[in-house]
């Protein structure tokens, strides 16, 4: 993708801190970021921009669709580069931790569902909440769960 190029033709200078903001998503091992991980690691470059700045810039990127702006229960606002596939996410309720994965029986199922109630899906997301194998193995994790009715 020509970033600059794509900035462009939605109206957007191809300034120095959107292009960096963008190469963060790119570059960082962690492919969810809030705005105030971006201002953090912006600020660690001694890029000078307000978190203010960050949030508009990054929703910006989000109604450009050059980013996914994703909200999950109990964590703020997170984005990720939107790479066209379609994924879901497993979220840590104790840590933070956010995977993606794709499950082929899940999406069929889902479109199955769909089918059978007349509905033509042009979007979801499923989000799985529990704790990670390192949450698992430090915590108790019943505690404080309420439990399944059947």
């Amino acid at each position: 993708m020509d970033i600059p190029q794509e900035l462009r033709k939605l109206g957007l200078k191809a300034t120095l801190p959107r292009l960096r903001i963008l190469q963060l998503f790119q570059e960082s091992k962690s492919k969810h970021l809030n705005a105030d991980d971006v201002y953090r690691l912006l600020h660690e470059e001694q890029i000078d921009m307000g978190l203010a700045t960050v949030y508009r810039v990054l929703m910006q990127f989000a109604d450009a669709r050059i980013l996914i702006r994703r909200h999950f229960e109990g964590v703020a606002s997170v984005f990720e580069l939107n790479e066209g596939s379609h994924h879901d996410h497993l979220i840590c309720t104790n840590c933070g931790r956010m995977e993606e994965f794709l499950d082929t029986e899940i999406e069929l199922r889902q479109e199955a569902v769909a089918r059978e109630r007349n509905f033509v899906l042009h979007e979801h997301s499923l989000s799985l909440y529990g704790f990670c194998g390192d949450c698992a193995a430090t915590i108790n994790p019943l505690a404080g769960r309420k439990p399944r009715r059947p």
